[in-house]
């Protein structure tokens, strides 16, 4: 086979290696503009698994590798004149030269032709070849002479960041966050060699404007930030090598193939610094390449394995430096952190990393994180906590107004569909029921509606009849008597998204007959064949308060005791607060101020009429996924006007607004959302979407971003998950009397 590679970086050298290994009469060439030697950067950082893929791939070369590793276990972040250590986190850095040097040694020993000096600019010249690798970097001629058949997208990030040396050895990965008059400066510095460290500083577009970076020469820079970070420094100097600040940016492409034409390497895909090397990624990529063409000889089919087998790995760190990328965007968000908190944040901050990872890792820091954490919550709740050792986070409790929780845990809303003109039943007492024994300290009904009009389907539960308040109050009363549960009522009014079809018949599909009048902020059907709903009057918009404060009363007189007004996912109240479902003209559309004016009114209302000792939450749409729909700082101003009227707590859930968007999913997509509303707006928060996982929940709570977590799905699977989940950690739950004989087993420690 006939090979050719352009661009000599480490994935066009690795590559090299391991197919001359596999088929020494392989015709390899590797086509390089610059001398090896000459690369930009200083180090770069192998994880202990990634050095395990090297040592599996090809011992001969990882042996000669090794020998230029600088191994260290632990991370160090210096805050607020603190530093908090953690261990067992398994990194080496290695010179970039270093690298090349031994990789370019290997591949002259294998008999790969490199050829330093040739500047490729027509990728076509080559296409004779039996496969063609564009390992040509961020700025691939491979990529855009092909770009129709790649589509790349590249989404340029805000902050401004330096890629320097320095002569000062750093003992662990070490971050360092300091401010000075211009702002908040992030530094990411790791050893690479004996002697000799990596050292990027990033800040804001603002701070470095301000600062006067923007004009600064390259040996301005290097002269600024060794003034800056004088002390930590140490005497020692900074380095430069085409040291300029950049804006990183995210590279991703529909296709990484096109006949015999393969991307690998920044040429495909980038991820953030702090997440990892991009060379760890190309290196990887070059592996997954040679062994799709080993077992394949037909190259393009070849090329389809290659990418369908390595794209998950790639899109998954690529998540995982998105949500990294943008902590370090927003850092100034987390400075009033304390100092142990601020660290575990950071530590988990990729979601790669959770509560229970660094617990294997590092037991003590996790302990002291517990710790910290527990008498938190013992201060909040006035609650004392007696056991021997501090709960996990998840199993503390937490205070809104007179209402104590006993653990972090909550039951999602969840619509039912099986009730008559809205009467709870036998299946909503076992829902429930079961649920509370299960172990959550708050269970949710579905959203009850506080109207016959204004139900999602006409299976949905209610409160507008006298008879619904026994009905509720007979659920409300086994939750209290037979577990350790709070139980929520969540009030709501489906808008136009009122008379469907129950979720198994068709999801937001009109029924196919018996149809009632249904009222929105505009006339504006859900799908174009909807039903269109009236637009509301003044006399609508009185009579639908009135509504929520009659259910709110009949809330209270069935024992509830939280209640949470539903302003998401397109019903009623969310149709007035996302432009894409309000389009008035009068003192109740335009604005987000005017558009928040009802749902306010109606939230002020039930507020006056709910106890006051008793908590109100509110549900809101942090992000309508829809081009001219409701973005995440909007949510923020939305829980700002909340906090003012005396709302307690948000529950941060996201979408469903109009029909056409497009979702991001993931694990926990909606936790970052909660985590902003939280620490901009100074307000409680719920976090909801996609948190299964006992080690999610702990992370979410200990890492200060939200103050409860919301479960559907996991408490669908498994009504006693939070019980399951103290047993796993080895936290004691007391099963109610009926099921004493359980009470004998001893949690697992």
């Amino acid at each position: 086979m006939r090979i050719v590679t352009i661009g000599g970086g480490a994935a066009a050298l690795y590559f090299g290696i391991l197919m001359k290994n596999a088929h020494p009469r392989h015709e390899i060439t590797i086509l390089e503009r610059n001398r090896l030697d000459d690369t930009y950067g200083f180090g770069v950082v192998f994880s202990d698994a990634t050095q395990n893929n090297l040592a599996t791939a090809d011992p001969e070369t990882y042996d000669a590798l090794a020998h230029e590793f600088f191994h260290w276990d632990d991370i160090s972040i210096h805050y607020r004149g603190h530093v908090i250590r953690s261990g067992g986190h398994g990194f080496s850095g290695l010179s970039r030269r270093a690298l090349l040097r031994v990789l370019g040694r290997r591949c002259e020993e294998l008999g790969v032709c490199i050829e330093v000096g040739t500047d490729v600019t027509d990728p076509a010249v080559y296409a004779d070849a039996d496969l063609v690798v564009g390992a040509d970097g961020f700025s691939s001629v491979v990529r855009s002479t092909y770009v129709e058949h790649f589509q790349p997208t590249l989404d340029e990030r805000p902050n401004r960041f330096v890629w320097l040396g320095t002569t000062r050895p750093f003992p662990a990965f070490t971050f360092y966050f300091k401010g000075d008059k211009h702002g908040l400066w992030r530094v990411h510095a790791y050893q690479y060699e004996k002697g000799h460290s990596t050292l990027i500083v990033e800040t804001t577009e603002a701070a470095w404007r301000k600062a006067g970076l923007d004009r600064a020469s390259e040996a301005d820079t290097v002269e600024f930030c060794e003034a800056l970070f004088k002390d930590e420094l140490q005497g020692h100097r900074l380095l430069k090598n085409r040291s300029l600040w950049r804006n990183f940016v995210t590279i991703k492409n529909a296709s990484w193939s096109h006949g015999n034409v393969v991307l690998v390497g920044d040429a495909a895909h980038t991820a953030h610094f702090s997440v990892g090397s991009g060379t760890k990624l190309a290196i990887e990529d070059a592996i997954a390449l040679a062994n799709a063409l080993q077992r394949h000889p037909d190259v393009p089919f070849a090329l389809t394995e290659y990418e369908a087998e390595r794209r998950p790995a790639v899109e998954s760190l690529q998540r995982a430096a998105q949500v990294s990328l943008q902590w370090f965007e927003d850092t100034e968000r987390y400075m009033n952190l304390e100092p142990l908190q601020f660290a575990f944040n950071l530590l988990t901050r990729s979601l790669r990393i959770t509560h229970d990872n660094l617990k294997v890792r590092d037991p003590k820091f996790v302990e002291s994180i517990d710790e910290w954490y527990a008498k938190r919550a013992e201060e909040q709740s006035r609650v004392p906590l007696t056991a021997h050792r501090a709960p996990p986070p998840m199993f503390t409790p937490f205070k809104l107004r007179d209402l104590v929780l006993s653990n972090r845990v909550v039951v999602s809303p969840m619509c039912q569909y099986v009730a008559e003109d809205g009467m709870p039943n036998e299946w909503h007492l076992v829902h429930l029921g079961s649920r509370a024994i299960g172990g959550a300290g708050l269970v949710f009904t579905e959203m009850t509606d506080v109207s016959r009009e204004g139900r999602i389907s006409p299976g949905c539960t209610g409160m507008y009849k006298p008879d619904h308040v026994a009905a509720w109050k007979r659920i409300v009363d086994f939750v209290h008597v037979n577990s350790g549960a709070k139980i929520a009522m969540q009030l709501g009014h489906a808008g136009r998204k009122a008379s469907t079809q129950r979720m198994w018949e068709g999801m937001d599909e009109p029924l196919p007959d018996g149809n009632w009048p249904i009222i929105s902020a505009s006339p504006l059907p859900y799908f174009p064949y909807s039903q269109v709903p009236k637009e509301m009057t003044r006399a609508d918009m009185d009579e639908v308060k009135q509504h929520f404060v009659r259910a709110a009363q009949m809330s209270h007189d069935a024992g509830f005791d939280l209640l949470e007004l539903h302003f998401a996912h397109g019903y009623l109240l969310a149709s007035f607060i996302s432009p894409l479902t309000n389009q008035r003209t009068d003192e109740y559309g335009g604005s987000l101020e005017n558009r928040m004016r009802f749902p306010l009114e109606v939230f002020d209302a039930v507020r006056g009429a709910w106890p006051a000792h008793k908590p109100l939450s509110v549900r809101i749409s942090a992000v309508d996924w829809a081009p001219g729909g409701m973005q995440p700082g909007d949510a923020v101003e939305v829980a700002r006007l909340l906090k003012a009227h005396d709302c307690d707590i948000t529950d941060v859930s996201a979408g469903q607004t109009v029909a056409e968007a497009k979702p991001q999913y993931g694990r926990q997509f909606q936790t970052p959302f909660a985590d902003r509303i939280r620490h901009d707006v100074g307000i409680a928060t719920m976090a909801v979407g996609n948190i299964s996982s006992y080690q999610d929940v702990n992370t979410i709570l200990a890492a200060g971003r939200a103050d409860l977590c919301v479960l559907a799905r996991a408490h669908l699977w498994d009504p006693y998950w939070t019980r399951h989940a103290a047993y796993e950690q080895g936290h004691p739950l007391p099963w109610p009397d009926p099921y004493a004989t359980l009470n004998k087993y001893k949690p697992r420690l």
